[in-house]
């Protein structure tokens, strides 16, 4: 995958596939990004005292899913520190809404059941809506709270789309949006609105990046 650098800081920026090793890290990053993120409140119901356990099993599952299916992760560095990472997804390569036993059973025992099936169905519903055939999905995308609205966000992004260079197969990236300041930005990072996308009592917008 092309690196995205830059010399507006002394240190360089710079995207590349993240490691085992920096799993753990990515997970503390996406826990922090998605814990009021409206579709997880609903899903995991943020009412009850373990919300938070709840989340962060989930995301720790999902990352680890991901990573035994061979799907690209994407992190964002400032010189060596991780400020940012992406995660995708492919129907074609392996980690769809039909998850293999063990996640199932990893997630049941985490998030229990309800969970784990509104996580199955918010997936197959996202992708259903998708108007492509062989495509990604950007799962979870996370800037460090500290480095956030200096612009690392758009580095982060540039970093994705160009990841489809090392696919041929796919025919672009699709996200699904829950807020109105995302919707923004991803249409900023040239993602273009679709539809409007239910999962469950939450509304987001579906919005896609199609190959050049």
């Amino acid at each position: 995958m092309s690196q995205v650098v830059t010399n507006a800081t002394k240190d360089d920026i710079r995207a590349a596939y993240l490691t085992a090793e920096e799993l753990k890290l990515a997970v503390s990053l996406l826990y922090q990004s998605y814990h009021d993120d409206p579709v997880f409140l609903e899903i995991f119901n943020a009412e009850k005292s373990d919300y938070e356990q709840r989340l962060r099993s989930s995301i720790r599952e999902e990352l680890n899913a991901f990573w035994q299916a061979k799907q690209p992760i994407v992190g964002l560095y400032l010189g060596e520190t991780l400020v940012g990472v992406a995660c995708l997804n492919s129907r074609q390569d392996g980690v769809t809404a039909e998850r293999f036993w063990h996640w199932r059973l990893k997630m049941l025992l985490g998030a229990g059941y309800f969970s784990t099936k509104q996580m199955i169905e918010k997936e197959e519903t996202v992708m259903a809506a998708v108007p492509m055939t062989n495509f990604h999905v950007l799962s979870f995308i996370a800037i460090h709270p500290l480095h956030q609205h200096h612009g690392f966000g758009h580095y982060l992004m540039a970093a994705v789309n160009t990841l489809l260079e090392d696919y041929p197969e796919s025919e672009g990236v699709a996200v699904y949006a829950t807020n109105e300041k995302y919707k923004v930005f991803f249409n900023d990072v040239d993602y273009e609105f679709i539809k409007e996308v239910a999962v469950g009592n939450v509304s987001g917008s579906l919005m896609v990046h199609y190959r050049k």
